[in-house]
């Protein structure tokens, strides 16, 4: 029987990979290619974003797929993920309804509208 501390740690393996397939798929919906380095520093971002959290609140977050996608937001933002490909997916963002993704993606297309405005 695996214990506690085990379990946890392929939780958060878990939502690291999550992390990555949305990303993949937001690169290949968008028909571009992702900016490999800053990908992996979004998923390293999102590890320390998650370790930095109380186990109670990083479990709440692995349960919770509304959670889960606030941190993978926080992550593509905070690792400056955001800041690449930024006129080119801002005015695909535009015409979102064009766009082959599901609706979660907002997430992400989110910072590129929100960054033209400012």
């Amino acid at each position: 029987m695996p214990d506690a501390e085990s379990t946890h740690s392929d939780q958060l393996q878990s939502l690291k990979d999550e992390f990555r397939r949305h990303l993949e798929t937001f690169y290949a919906r968008l028909k571009l290619a992702p900016p490999y380095e800053s990908v992996e520093k979004a998923i390293r971002t999102l590890t320390t974003l998650m370790h930095a959290l109380p186990k109670d609140e990083q479990g709440r977050i692995i349960s919770d797929p509304t959670l889960r996608w606030q941190q993978f937001r926080s992550a593509f933002d905070t690792s400056g993920l955001a800041n690449k490909h930024h006129g080119i997916i801002a005015g695909l963002a535009h015409n979102r309804s064009a766009l082959n993704l599901p609706a979660e993606y907002d997430h992400f297309l989110s910072l590129f509208i929100s960054q033209e405005q400012t």
